[in-house]
């Protein structure tokens, strides 16, 4: 039996995907040419992999089991390739780095900006997704490193390195009937809705944390993952929220929520059995040795 890894790392594609289509788009081929060789792989296998449901695709059982399996077949070849080419000692090609909106906006600029310049033969691509998805990715190796919001209970296949606290704080609009007020009980904060990132968030399980134990429970009537929106529908009364400190503005209040303290740690995620390339391993370094330059 011979499957290339091509063929492999095209199977993964559809079904991450669940769409021919869409792997071909990403693999720079048509949606004939994927589907021929996925019937190949069937073939070669001797067995289904996807149910053809209209236009979408689902993984069978034997998908399912193939999953997994062609995931680590890919992960070792690419470790393999790093490793072979990190022997030269040169810090070239694409590095690929997953990271929040909120992260890229207001953390990683400085840094990236002194990478580039350190180092212009790397080709940097930058994927903007949910930290929670980025978490993921690296588990399972499909990317070799994010910078995240980082998670309390982390995976133990990741290494994880903290690098910046980010400070939160209880904000609502000005109008809001506790904008005015010097100190606040949680008791009384949770009299009122929320509105706050989705309950799969690493942010909102700190504030969940927080409000376990008490006899009140959260008011979360609005949920997103924009803190951009989360900030303008604060503003304009529709809620109290959670925010880092950097989006504060003179629209929002501060709200002082006696004996509780608020804060999140940002940082990068990174699979502990893979070989990190050496465009990785330098901005690693520029990350970890500036961080008190920007700060």
């Amino acid at each position: 039996m011979n499957i290339s890894t091509d063929t492999l790392i095209l199977f993964v594609a559809a079904a991450e995907n669940r769409s021919f289509t869409k792997a071909g788009d990403l693999l720079f081929l048509t949606q004939p040419a994927v589907s021929k060789r996925m019937a190949q792989l069937e073939e070669n296998l001797g067995a289904q992999l996807f149910d053809r449901i209209g236009r979408q695709i689902v993984l069978t059982e034997a998908g399912r089991t193939l999953l997994p399996r062609a995931q680590a077949i890919i992960n070792d070849v690419n470790d393999m390739s790093c490793a072979i080419g990190n022997l030269s000692g040169t810090v070239e090609g694409e590095l690929v780095i997953g990271t929040s909106h909120h992260i890229g906006l207001h953390r990683l600029p400085p840094y990236l900006k002194s990478y580039s310049r350190q180092f212009p033969l790397v080709k940097l691509n930058i994927k903007f997704m949910e930290s929670e998805e980025i978490y993921e990715q690296v588990v399972h190796g499909q990317l070799e490193l994010g910078i995240v919001t980082l998670p309390e209970n982390p995976n133990p296949l990741l290494q994880i390195k903290s690098l910046w606290q980010d400070k939160l704080s209880f904000m609502a609009g000005s109008e809001h009937p506790l904008s005015a007020r010097q100190t606040i009980e949680l008791e009384e904060l949770l009299d009122y809705p929320a509105i706050l990132p989705e309950s799969k968030t690493f942010t909102r399980k700190i504030v969940e944390n927080i409000v376990a134990g008490h006899s009140k429970k959260l008011r979360c009537e609005l949920s997103t993952n924009n803190l951009e929106t989360i900030r303008m529908l604060t503003k304009i009364g529709l809620g109290w929220s959670v925010l880092p400190n950097t989006m504060s503005d003179a629209a929002l209040s501060e709200l002082k929520i006696r004996n509780v303290h608020i804060s999140r740690q940002l940082g990068v995620v990174l699979h502990g059995q893979r070989t990190l390339s050496n465009a990785a391993k330098e901005i690693l370094s520029v990350l970890e040795t500036s961080v008190s330059t920007y700060e």
